[in-house]
């Protein structure tokens, strides 16, 4: 009598990594950005090694440095639109 066929165990499923390294906003080098975490003092920054534009923010236990360099692109465009409104008030 032969052995019983034993199941494979079902296959693990990759987990996507997130990445750490960023396109600057300013200056549009790939690559440039490097986004660090503190989770001691719940900091995070985001640094272009080109530039050298800086950006820090509060986070959480759940925040990932995609979180923080979205942040900054957000405060960006805040900023941008803010220029726009008061270069319109300017004109008139």
């Amino acid at each position: 009598m032969g052995k019983r066929k034993s199941s494979k165990p079902p296959p693990k499923k990759v987990v996507p990594k997130v990445d750490t390294m960023f396109t600057c906003p300013f200056c549009n080098h790939d690559k440039a950005v490097i986004a660090k975490m503190d989770h001691l003092t719940e900091k995070g920054l985001v640094e272009c090694t080109v530039c050298g534009q800086k950006y820090t923010c509060n986070i959480t236990h759940l925040s990932e440095p995609i979180d923080v360099y979205s942040d900054w692109i957000d405060a960006c465009d805040n900023l941008n639109r803010e220029r726009d409104d008061e270069d319109e008030d300017e004109a008139e």
